[in-house]
């Protein structure tokens, strides 16, 4: 499904002094453009023996284990194929326990400092700041529309046909998508089993949830599911996948009117209140929800599969983990919406611009995404690869879990970002407001009000 792009003008900058160096270091969005009609590069290509040296930051680098481990052998094989190409990785500067959550405010700092990365990993949800406050590059006037579309059609596998234009807007690409992921309920079938429940047929509702989470709570004593959509930390993308899927929205589709206290979202919230309230959701934060599944002690967690190598390991020879498509909401179809992010070019110099090229279409290759699925679960974005013999075919015969997620590709819906400047103070709004309702008992609709009215205030004027 291509994204239905509006014609929108940038909104008026709200932090006037932070933006308008951000800006000056960027280049703006006026430094790239050209006649759309011409299909021709900008950059020109590297010399063979031309020497250039770039940044490239990503939140992976912020989490230990798989994340770093994969992604240091990825720039390890780029610096084989292009020698020419130094590649200086790095995580976010901050220390919010999501590396991702201090993406935004570290390429802000560097930019007043005159020092931004070349290519960034950003997430879907700041895509409207991205473009228009931090000046990613419209890629197709860099390469070429042709050379975009090659790096998506070009390899034996290309990309899935609604990955392609998550990072699209008013009809340019400005990222290429790169790691995401869909809502995935992961299941301990061990304790289904313990509990008298049939590992075998999931929860395909969320009151058969609600149910199952009762009967392993009850009998187990374990807790019965933790939903990682309910925390400023976890940002919003599930939470939006669980309002689409009960028939609303966060934000209206012509993106001027928030709509996170519809009753939409007053259920959503309410269904998962009484699931603390009962005692079936255990009160946790982010981080401490899926270390505690790792640890085999909740029968289900709603997540996603970014997460999906902490738990294969957590149950190694321990418990039995398995994998089930997100719960619907009785009678209405489930919308999955993605989370993860694109990779954008932020540089002004034509070497670091091209360099960067190569670097994105190497760590979107094909051999990227196999190391990426088999060391990490996120989505290979080449799904063709799932069916490749010397791709990944074998592994995940050997690993259903990533089944449900693929298949959810089919109906999913792009993770839509706030607009304007106050962009995060909106979306970080809600979720103080979601996770005040479901952790700490406060009135559903009065309380979504509330952050719906501050929010509006925040709004860019029309």
């Amino acid at each position: 499904m291509r994204r239905t792009t509006v014609k929108r003008t940038v909104p008026v900058l709200g932090l006037v002094f932070a933006t308008t160096v951000a800006l000056s270091a960027c280049g703006g969005l006026g430094s790239t453009t050209t006649d759309s009609n011409v299909d021709t590069a900008q950059i020109p290509e590297l010399k063979p023996d031309q020497q250039v040296s770039i940044v490239f930051e990503s939140y992976n680098y912020g989490l230990a284990g798989a994340w770093t481990d994969t992604f240091n052998s990825l720039i390890s094989d780029f610096g084989k194929k292009f020698p020419n190409i130094k590649v200086t990785a790095q995580k976010p500067q901050g220390n919010s326990p999501n590396p991702a959550t201090d993406t935004i405010s570290s390429i802000q700092n560097q930019m007043v400092a005159g020092t931004p990365p070349d290519v960034a990993q950003l997430g879907f949800s700041d895509l409207d700041y991205t473009i228009h406050q931090l000046g990613a590059k419209p890629l197709d006037t860099l390469v070429s529309k042709q050379e975009v579309q090659h790096n998506f059609d070009g390899a034996k596998y290309p990309y899935a046909p609604k990955a392609r234009t998550l990072a699209d807007w008013d009809g340019h690409t400005y990222g290429v998508p790169f790691v995401f992921s869909t809502p995935v309920l992961y299941v301990n079938a061990s304790l289904f089993t313990e509990a008298g429940l049939d590992p075998a047929k999931p929860p395909a509702t969320w009151q058969q949830v609600s149910d199952a989470s009762a009967a392993i709570t009850g009998k187990t004593g374990k807790g019965g599911v933790y939903i990682d959509c309910l925390t400023k930390t976890a940002k919003d993308w599930c939470f939006q996948s669980l309002v689409r899927s009960n028939g609303g929205r966060v934000i209206s589709e012509d993106r001027k009117t928030l709509t996170f206290a519809d009753a939409a979202a007053v259920e959503v919230t309410q269904m998962s209140k009484q699931l603390v309230d009962s005692g079936s959701m255990p009160k946790l934060n982010q981080k401490q929800g899926y270390e505690a599944f790792a640890r085999g002690e909740i029968g289900m967690i709603l997540e996603t599969s970014a997460i999906q190598g902490t738990f294969v390991t957590g149950a190694k020879d321990k418990w039995d983990l398995r994998a089930a498509p997100m719960p619907s909401f009785a009678g209405k179809p489930t919308v999955p919406t993605n989370s993860g992010a694109s990779l954008h070019i932020l540089s002004n110099d034509p070497a670091k611009q091209r360099a960067s090229w190569e670097l994105i279409k190497f760590l979107t290759s094909e051999d990227a995404y196999t190391k990426i699925s088999q060391g990490i679960g996120y989505l290979p974005l080449r799904t063709g690869l799932m069916d490749d013999p010397n791709g990944l075919k074998t592994w995940s015969a050997q690993n259903p879990l990533l089944a449900p997620n693929v298949a959810q590709l089919a109906n999913m819906e792009p993770w839509i970002s706030m607009p304007g400047t106050n962009y995060l103070q909106i979306r970080d709004g809600m979720m103080d407001a979601v996770e005040s309702i479901v952790f700490q008992g406060k009135d559903p609709q009065s309380t979504l009000t509330t952050a719906r009215e501050q929010g509006a205030k925040l709004l860019p004027a029309s």
